[in-house]
């Protein structure tokens, strides 16, 4: 199968659209399913920073991933020129190709995995599913005649059964498993644009942020048939996450400035508790740029970015008549522009890798400039006393749920019947994709916080809505 073909071909027979030998024609077939698909239309509902429904201009995550998409596909088009090795006709592994359709479709769903509440929601339901492991191992070594000796295998054995929830693996159940196509399960997508979003390519058992076995069987077999080396992704996969952290890194900025949550002045942006709070999130990072740093280190680099970035704003404010509104817009042009006009494709051992480039050679100061400014999104808005209290009630929500649902014997009578019926043709396959408690986290995972709320009101007699509204 030459370049193209394996690039547009899909896990089934595709028996929709026309024009099946034009690559156009295939990547617009994607952008259709994941637009039109009920997943992305949840995104409006989820929370980005700000939880979903605070207001009307702070981003969610349908707007961020429409933002990402914009940034991706006019990067994409920006490599192409600068790069022409990357095109679909010069490149000789169809995973060192850059098209800008497959980037955009893969910023699209790069976020369909994330739960409701943001990273809390993915905490909470990644904890729920650690404990039920610790629990089950618990009861198996009360069972065991050598606990000791059996620990091991009963942990390893526990884990594979009920596995774990990390966003990024629920994007691909939702891709290939949760949404629906006539009789498949899935979208049905290329594998170029599976491997576009594909930002961790690993299973779930050997990288917590790794893949659920299922998803992994076929993404193992994709990459495996053209020839990507373990642990690398295709230049499109690495292109869509960099203009994801670039426009996580202006856009939460601006949302955070408009909020009141940052303040562009010299006494906020030198705060040396603020600095500090940076330098803590840095360290969470296993970002290799920040390889050998230490805290003195990390925290001049931090007072550096953040000088830089009042400078910037101290510039645009009178070109910009002074008006803050007009500034904040400017400032985050400022940031994406520069970003995106610092991308470059380098040599990385026996593949390639997409990355910041100065002369020829990887730009770390500019990867440490834009994980400086995440952290500073970050520690800003997150440490906000009305975001920590709807981070403390998301948690409560998203437990009690789990409390409602995890018992099948009581609580069939209260899960939608296309759930009930699709885990009892599941539970038919010679290997079953789900546990019971596993499609419990994934029912809940796909809820937006305003059906989690409304969900958990019902259950737990507050404000309780209709019988008739539907769900």
């Amino acid at each position: 199968m030459d370049v193209n073909g394996l690039r547009q071909h899909r896990q089934y027979p595709d028996q929709t659209g026309h024009g099946h030998g034009n690559a156009r024609a295939a990547y617009e077939r994607d952008y259709s399913r994941l637009i039109h698909s009920p997943t992305f239309r949840r995104l409006q509902g989820k929370s980005q920073v700000f939880g979903a429904g605070t207001g009307d201009y702070y981003r969610t995550r349908l707007t961020h991933s429409l933002e990402v998409a914009q940034i991706a596909r006019e990067a994409a088009r920006s490599l192409i020129r600068s790069y022409p090795g990357i095109d679909t006709a010069r490149a000789g592994n169809p995973g060192l190709i850059i098209d800008s359709e497959v980037v955009e479709c893969a910023a699209i769903c790069h976020d369909f995995g994330h739960p409701p509440f943001g990273h809390k929601g993915e905490e909470v339901l990644a904890g729920i599913l650690d404990r039920l492991i610790e629990d089950k191992v618990q009861q198996e070594l009360q069972k065991s005649i050598d606990p000791a000796a059996n620990e091991l295998l009963i942990r390893s054995t526990m884990r594979q059964k009920y596995e774990h929830f990390e966003g990024n693996a629920h994007n691909f159940r939702l891709m290939m498993f949760l949404e629906k196509r006539e009789d498949l399960d899935g979208l049905n997508l290329s594998d170029a644009v599976l491997l576009g979003t594909n930002k961790y390519p690993f299973p779930g058992t050997v990288n917590h942020k790794g893949m659920y076995h299922h998803e992994w069987q076929y993404i193992s077999e994709i990459r495996s048939l053209w020839g990507i080396p373990a642990g690398k992704k295709t230049l499109e996969a690495q292109l869509m996450d960099l203009c994801d952290d670039i426009a996580y890194s202006a856009h939460d900025l601006e949302d955070g400035i408009k909020a009141g949550k940052i303040e562009v002045h010299e006494h906020f942006m030198q705060d040396s508790h603020i600095q500090q709070l940076i330098v803590e999130k840095v360290n969470t990072l296993e970002d290799p740029c920040w390889q050998g740093w230490d805290d003195e280190r990390i925290r001049s680099k931090a007072e550096e970015v953040l000088t830089s970035f009042l400078r910037v704003w101290n510039e645009k404010l009178p070109t910009c008549d002074f008006d803050s509104s007009r500034t904040r817009r400017e400032v985050k042009a400022y940031w994406v522009s520069l970003f995106v006009g610092s991308l470059g494709v380098i040599p990385d051992g026996n593949w390639q890798k997409v990355t910041f480039v100065r002369n020829g050679e990887e730009d770390e100061d500019m990867l440490r400039t834009v994980s400086v400014l995440k952290s500073f999104a970050w520690v800003t808005m997150i440490r906000d006393l009305r975001v920590q209290r709807l981070q403390k009630r998301s948690a409560w929500i998203i437990k009690r749920l789990w409390d409602a649902f995890v018992d099948p014997h009581t609580s069939k009578s209260i899960i939608p019947g296309d759930w009930l019926r699709r885990f009892d043709r599941d539970q038919k396959r010679e290997h079953p994709i789900w546990t019971w408690e596993h499609m419990i986290i994934d029912y809940i995972a796909g809820m937006t916080d305003a059906y989690a709320e409304k969900i958990y009101n019902e259950l737990y007699g507050l404000k309780v809505g209709s019988i008739y509204d539907l769900d």
